[in-house]
């Protein structure tokens, strides 16, 4: 089993210009820890990623009115992986978010196109945390809504097709709630994003001990 080394990432509030940006957008150039590339993907105010490789803190900046339905729109930070693996993170919003459906989410998804197949662990401003599914190109998003409410670390597992989802309970120890299959095929991006649920701002989640670890690869 490989482990990539932990990094801490750091999101604050934010509200940026005011333009629109459609689709997936080109990948900012450079490496962000652990991830290769950041990328708007679908109708989103404009999000961006900097990592400081001083501190190892990584800042994801999000719009988008939301990851749901047949499209999404959010700012995502990836690597590429093929196989199995899990990825896991400590999360935290800020004092006040102005949507209570603002979405940190940590993500196995196809490609970058808007309505990909997808699923992922998200934790929403409100505390309510779900594991969210598209598991068809153009297909109708789902969730299962998890018992423990107010983590503060989250994580999604991919053995094969199949996802699960996990929240950390009050003694610390990490609770699986929701498993579900979602067919991907070949390298699939892999990463952390972050949605304002709201078209005209942004949003940024304080992510830290970020951990990736893939198994049997």
């Amino acid at each position: 089993m490989k482990r990539f080394r932990p990094i801490a990432i750091l999101f604050s509030a934010l509200i940026l210009g005011p333009a629109i940006v459609a689709s997936a957008q080109s990948a900012q150039p450079g490496h962000y820890g652990i991830f290769d590339g950041s990328n708007d993907v679908g109708i989103a105010f404009p999000g961006s990623t900097t990592y400081n490789t001083y501190t190892g803190i990584l800042r994801n900046i999000g719009g988008g009115a939301d990851m749901w339905g047949t499209t999404d729109g959010f700012h995502f930070s990836w690597v590429k992986l093929k196989g199995d693996a899990s990825i896991s993170a400590d999360v935290e919003f800020p004092e006040k978010v102005p949507q209570p459906n603002a979405k940190a989410v940590l993500i196995f998804r196809q490609n970058l196109d808007p309505d990909a197949p997808y699923a992922d662990v998200a934790i929403h401003a409100d505390g309510h945390i779900t594991l969210q599914y598209r598991d068809k190109k153009g297909g109708e998003t789902a969730d299962i809504v998890s018992p423990i409410a107010g983590s503060k670390r989250i994580r999604i597992e991919r053995h094969g097709d199949v996802f699960t989802a996990s929240a950390q309970a009050e003694d610390g120890k990490m609770i699986p709630f929701a498993r579900y299959t979602v067919p991907l095929t070949g390298p699939v991006f892999v990463g952390v994003g972050s949605c304002a649920h709201d078209v005209r701002n942004t949003v940024t989640v304080n992510f830290s001990h970020i951990e990736i670890e893939r198994f049997g690869n």
